[in-house]
């Protein structure tokens, strides 16, 4: 009896669950199906492309830009500004490269200085290691020659390209550092 009463209650049970479920797919493909219907997408045509028109070149009694003259003074000046650009840089490249120049001036601290026989020398600190630099020494990687050496800096000249490809000299300056690498 109690196995009869089990399977009346499953049966019971499981007409009330499929009482519930109701169809509600069909009314949602309804209600999406009018919505398609009534909804159209606002599509803006596309600009025709312009319309490109070439311009000629007259002479009209200006200069030519494509005379044999004309290029000539071109190369000519060019050729002039290279040979001094040149000559900035070919001593540089032509001597032995010093320790100090394999290191960018940023990393290049100057952590005191002494007078030995009366010459001004500076303490630079690279990679925990001390070095003395004089003047006419060479340090950092934009062929940089000390000039000065005095109590709190170091002066240098280097040599660098600027924008437009040309070799230039720029002033620049390693000052002592005051933090706890200059007090070790």
């Amino acid at each position: 009896m109690k196995q009869h009463a089990y399977s009346i209650l499953m049966l019971c049970g499981l007409a009330l669950l499929s009482g519930c479920a109701s169809d509600d797919e069909t009314e949602l493909r309804t209600w999406m199906a009018e919505l398609r219907t009534t909804i159209k997408p606002k599509i803006t045509p596309i600009e025709e492309p312009k319309q490109f028109t070439p311009a000629e070149y007259g002479l009209d009694g200006s200069l030519d830009p494509f005379e044999a003259m004309r290029l000539t003074q071109a190369l000519k000046r060019d050729s002039n500004s290279s040979a001094v650009n040149s000559a900035l840089i070919t001593p540089e490249l032509a001597r032995r490269k010093e320790p100090l120049e394999s290191y960018p001036l940023d990393a290049i601290h100057m952590v005191g200085s002494m007078n030995k026989n009366s010459v001004p020398i500076a303490l630079i600190k690279v990679d925990k290691l001390l070095y003395q630099v004089r003047v006419g020494n060479h340090l950092g990687q934009n062929y940089g020659l000390v000039t000065k050496v005095s109590e709190t800096s170091v002066q240098l000249r280097e040599i660098v390209q600027d924008p437009s490809g040309d070799w230039i000299e720029r002033p620049a300056t390693l000052d002592l550092q005051e933090g706890p690498e200059g007090k070790k």
